[in-house]
């Protein structure tokens, strides 16, 4: 049996993964959820923390977006079998002009308060773009509202400052991602028409090809 552990994205929760299935006979899907960070907690001490929520040895790690993030983090803590992340990044240099200069001007500071003012302005910070039923999904989707949690969460994703892409990793990204402009991305498997939600718009792609992607050597 092989066991995929499901890391959502930035202030996101795992009913983002509700529509994944995958042949229950060779996988045991494992949803794993955003925690409050401690005190100036780095991103490292995090990922640390979280290999705790992991049962078994030499999982399949995925996460989406700040979630793919995360994983990277993790994996340096533990073995794993297999590193996906979908519509995120693999190093510092991936990241939009609009992120580095944010890193650089640390505007970061003050977002967190806009975004909890303004559901839409959390809404496209971290899916990307405008849903339809937008206030049924954005409650749905976006539990992770608290401030503290989003100060250091846009903090950790701006000034993440990983150079190299780990080896063997699988990215997964969309076509027309507006967070991650695919232009930035390198060796991705590419989703033609694929947003920064596709995790959920896309489903289909992904219970169709995960299967071969997980098991591929």
């Amino acid at each position: 049996m092989i066991h995929i552990y499901l890391m959502p994205g930035m202030a996101a929760n795992p009913s983002i993964f509700e529509h994944i299935q995958l042949p229950n006979d060779r996988f045991t899907i494992h949803l794993l959820e955003w925690e409050f960070p401690v005190k100036d907690e780095t991103l490292s001490d995090y990922a640390m923390r979280m290999t705790g929520k992991i049962r078994h040895n030499k999982p399949v790690l995925l996460g989406v977006s700040f979630g793919g993030v995360l994983v990277q983090e993790m994996a340096k803590h533990m073995a794993v079998s297999k590193l996906i992340i979908v519509s995120s990044v693999k190093s510092k240099h991936e990241l939009p002009r609009r992120m580095k200069l944010s890193r650089k001007l640390k505007l970061y500071k003050a977002l967190p308060t806009r975004l909890i003012e303004d559901v839409d302005k959390l809404a496209k910070y971290a899916f990307g773009e405008t849903v339809k039923n937008r206030v049924e999904l954005y409650q749905k989707y976006l539990s992770m509202n608290d401030r503290r949690y989003l100060s250091w969460a846009v903090k950790e994703m701006v000034c993440w400052n990983q150079e190299k892409a780990p080896e063997d990793i699988v990215h997964i990204h969309g076509a027309e991602d507006r967070v991650f402009p695919f232009k930035y991305i390198e060796n991705p498997i590419e989703i033609e028409g694929g947003t920064h939600i596709m995790i959920i718009t896309k489903y289909r792609w992904f219970n169709k090809n995960l299967p071969r992607i997980i098991e591929i050597d």
